[in-house]
């Protein structure tokens, strides 16, 4: 499972520490305007080294385009890239390669394919999200064409300098909350049963490393309130269309948009890498002490942003196009 989408289909390749990260971006309708420099400018908020408690692993992540894009016009072709990893540091792994990291897909993905690379976790590190954030800046910038625009934010808990800081002093990190909001979608995307939209959205942001929960609109407070509470009644806007007096939905009901603005919220766990001794087991089952090495991050939420952005993305300009196809 490297391919998301169904119109607009993402598959990503590469490891960690192999000669480079890359997808192929397909579906995407020819004659968009797509601005390159742009489009480094979103993968660079991305980059590692710009927020406080960020790995310290120095790529530069410049976006190489290899087809679908001429003259910054898409072609209507499959769209290839790749960003080159240059400063991996494979000897910083050697340990984990005997034994399995807490909380990490070590186990999990050895227990599954009877092999894997543990160079910086190989394809289940976050490093393979750098291909997420290429293909979903391409599709902001055709949203942005439409009208449609995303934007994040941490919301909580409290993640200031001091918090992260005193976390990496101690060897530890931190997780916390992204809300992201979609605005000017049009009503009708998604599906009415097996491919709802918040099922679509809550599939992607799930996939993202770290994630551990989703919630839309107003998620699992709604669990406590009245029917009478959470209603969101129809109005007639000043533009004729219908919309909602409030948004408790979160932009989706029935599994379909409504045309309000799309809300949810993406759970980030604290990162599972700590930089202090732990006792784990390695492959023959035997009690060991992981000495971690490497360079990690404390806190990944600064940093995950636009990765939520490049999935929101993805999702809701497949749904677009899916829904061009079900009107003559």
């Amino acid at each position: 499972m490297n391919t998301i989408g169904k119109i607009l289909t993402l598959t990503t390749f590469g490891e960690s520490h192999g000669p480079a990260m890359g997808g192929v971006l397909d579906g995407i309708p020819a004659g968009v305007d797509i601005d390159l420099d742009a489009l480094q400018r979103f993968v660079d908020q991305r980059r590692t080294g710009q927020a406080m408690g960020s790995s310290q692993r120095d790529e530069r992540d410049r976006v190489e385009v290899l087809s679908g894009i001429w003259q910054g016009k898409t072609l209507g072709t499959p769209i290839g890239f790749i960003v080159r990893n240059t400063d991996a540091r494979s000897e910083d792994y050697e340990e984990i390669a005997r034994c399995y990291r807490p909380n990490h897909a070590d186990y999990t993905w050895e227990a599954k394919y009877g092999i894997r690379d543990p160079r910086g976790g190989g394809r289940a590190s976050a490093r393979e999200t750098v291909a997420r954030v290429i293909a979903g800046g391409i599709a902001l910038q055709a949203l942005n064409h439409l009208g449609i625009t995303i934007e994040s934010s941490i919301v909580g808990p409290r993640l200031g300098v001091a918090e992260i800081q005193e976390a990496a002093k101690d060897g530890d990190t931190l997780g916390g909350i992204i809300e992201c909001m979609v605005k000017g979608v049009p009503a009708g995307l998604g599906e009415p049963l097996f491919g709802k939209l918040h099922a679509q959205l809550a599939a992607a942001m799930m996939s993202i490393p770290s994630v551990h929960g989703f919630e839309y609109g107003d998620g699992f407070e709604m669990a406590s309130k009245r029917g009478s509470e959470v209603m969101d009644l129809f109005v007639k806007r000043k533009d004729g269309t219908i919309g909602t007096a409030t948004n408790h939905s979160g932009g989706i009901q029935g599994g379909i948009s409504n045309g309000e603005d799309i809300v949810m919220r993406i759970a980030f766990k604290p990162v599972p890498t700590l930089m202090r001794d732990l006792p784990t087991v390695d492959r023959s089952g035997n009690p060991v002490t992981l000495h971690p090495r490497g360079r990690h991050d404390a806190c990944v939420l600064p940093r995950a942003l636009p990765i939520v952005e490049a999935m929101a993305a993805l999702v809701i300009l497949d749904n677009y196009l899916i829904k061009k196809t079900n009107v003559l």
